[in-house]
Formats: C-alpha cells, sequence, structure tokens
C-alpha cells in the first residue's frame, strides 16, 4: 500500500513551520480585532471626565499633626506613676521593682535619692530615660521617684532634692 491509496499525502517539515505560526499569528489578530471592535470601555474626551476621574482616586481624608499648645502643668508624682511609670513598675515588668515590695526597693534606696533620679532621668537597664516620656520635667522625674520609693519603705523628699 502507498500514501496515495489511503488518501494522506504527508507534509513536510517546511509546510509545519510555516503552518504553525502562521495559524497562530492569525488567531491571535483575529482576537486582537474583535477585542478592538467590542471595546465598551468610554474614553475621557474632555476636562469634566478627567477631573472625575482625579476626584475618584483623590484620598478619603489627611492626617494633620497638632502641636501641644498651652503651658506645662506640673504633674505629681502619683500622676506620672499612674500614667507613665505604673505599667512596668506596677507588675515588676523587665526586673523594674514592684511598688510597695521593700525587698525589691531596699538596695535602690541605700543607693540614695539623686542616684536614683539619675537613672530614672537618664535610664538604666531596660528602663529608657525619662520612661519613655522625654516631656517629663526633671522635677517630675523626683516626685514619681520619691513616690515610688517612698511605697518602698523610703523617706524621700522632692524639694530635698532641689535645695542641693
Amino acid at each position: 500500500m502507498s500514501n496515495k491509496e489511503e488518501g494522506y499525502s504527508g507534509s513536510s517539515m517546511w509546510e509545519l513551520l510555516v503552518a504553525i505560526p502562521g495559524t497562530i499569528i492569525v488567531i491571535t489578530a483575529l482576537i486582537a480585532l474583535l477585542a478592538h471592535f467590542f471595546n465598551n470601555t468610554p474614553v475621557p474626551e474632555d476636562k469634566v471626565a478627567t477631573k472625575k476621574a482625579e476626584q475618584n482616586i483623590e484620598p478619603v481624608a489627611t492626617v494633620e499633626v497638632a502641636t501641644a499648645s498651652g503651658e506645662h502643668v506640673e504633674k505629681s508624682g502619683e500622676e506620672v506613676v499612674t500614667a507613665v511609670c505604673g505599667m512596668c513598675h506596677g507588675a515588676g515588668l523587665m526586673n523594674a521593682p514592684k511598688i510597695g515590695d521593700a525587698g525589691q526597693w531596699g538596695p535602690r534606696i541605700a543607693q540614695g535619692y539623686p542616684t536614683l533620679v539619675k537613672h530614672a532621668t537618664d535610664g538604666i537597664r531596660s528602663m529608657p530615660p525619662r520612661g519613655g516620656n522625654a516631656e517629663l520635667t526633671d522635677a517630675e522625674i523626683a516626685k514619681a521617684v520619691a513616690f515610688m520609693a517612698n511605697k518602698g519603705g523610703a523617706n524621700f523628699d522632692p524639694a530635698s532634692l532641689a535645695k542641693k
């Protein structure tokens, strides 16, 4: 039996190399033409449409950082401890001496009031300077130290530090 009897003449390699890419190109061109003719996306034709599009992508809100206004109101030692120091010293986090624990405060009290105030102002070990609140004054720091140390058995007077 020959190929002619079966009705198949066969294809040469060159015919396949032309036919396959040619078919792909024709199908791609046909899809591109159909997409072009059936595209319903409106094109902004004037400034009004462009302005509306810009308004649609504007942010909903803006953030403005306010500056502190007015005078600084001096806080008491208890207020500073409640607002700033109490987080760590109330629970003893990161080896901070717990408020009211005489055993933990005893060695620190023995160092003296000025040393404790310096540690609180400059920071020591895990404690950041000023307990992490840079707006606290030296007097507020001294009052907070006296408040906590006195709860642990000291008898510090914040006014005595100001006299030295």
